[in-house]
């Protein structure tokens, strides 16, 4: 386990780990204590009362935060002629077909995000063990499987997050900068738990949501009052 600077000790320190907060004071919290030389992530952990073994209790989705994530998200498109060409009107960083794929086979992933036409989903096909277990599968439910890839390129760059459930049925996400303000984190992580909630699949049982915490990228988890929240 990593040794803990004098910076995170301090930070650590200031937080009761026994007590759950409002989400105005936790995230007060977390931008007090996010005092890296970057701009840290704000990020949020939920851990459900899922098994996602099962295909009926796991939980994936996509939201459009508000305020954006002020990330610079680089987007790799599959498309041909007019529909590559609006993929790269729209702000796409990276538009290919074959040579894609050949690139992404080579170990190529400079990207963040992969959209791809319904008909390059043959081509896509083949590299599902290799965008699969990245989150990076292009899917129709999650708007990245799309004729309209212009609209799909503005959506990613804009500020949409997809999430979806780990084998441990944690829910794991970014919502945002510690610049931010309190008001636009706030809002953009009451819109990520409402999507998570409304995500909700017929195999759940029991508490859905168990646990929330929300920290920077370098900071210390503060726990969030469930029932204020849902």
């Amino acid at each position: 386990m990593a040794k803990l600077t004098k910076r995170q000790k301090a930070a650590a320190s200031a937080i009761d780990r026994d007590k759950l907060y409002g989400l105005e004071e936790a995230l007060e919290l977390v931008k007090t204590h996010a005092t890296s030389k970057f701009d840290e992530t704000v990020e949020i952990s939920m851990n459900l009362g899922v098994d996602p073994r099962h295909a009926d209790q796991m939980v994936r989705g996509v939201i459009q935060l508000p305020n954006g994530t002020g990330k610079n998200v680089r987007v790799a498109v599959f498309a041909r002629d007019a529909k590559a060409e609006e993929a790269k009107e729209a702000g796409a960083d990276i538009v290919g077909a074959e040579d894609l794929m050949e690139s992404i086979q080579a170990g190529n992933m400079d990207f963040d995000r992969c959209v791809a036409t319904p008909d390059m989903m043959a081509i896509v096909g083949r590299l599902g063990k290799v965008l699969g277990p990245r989150g990076l599968m292009p899917n129709p439910k999650l708007g990245t499987v799309t004729p309209n890839v212009g609209d799909a390129v503005k959506a990613a760059k804009g500020g949409q997050v997809e999430f979806r459930t780990e084998k441990t049925g944690i829910i794991h996400a970014g919502v945002g900068k510690a610049s931010f303000s309190a008001d636009a984190l706030k809002e953009n992580t009451k819109a990520f738990i409402d999507a998570v909630v409304k995500a909700k699949p017929s195999g759940a049982k029991g508490q859905y949501v168990r646990r929330i915490a929300v920290s920077s990228t370098m900071g210390p988890g503060v726990k969030l009052e469930i029932s204020e929240l849902i």
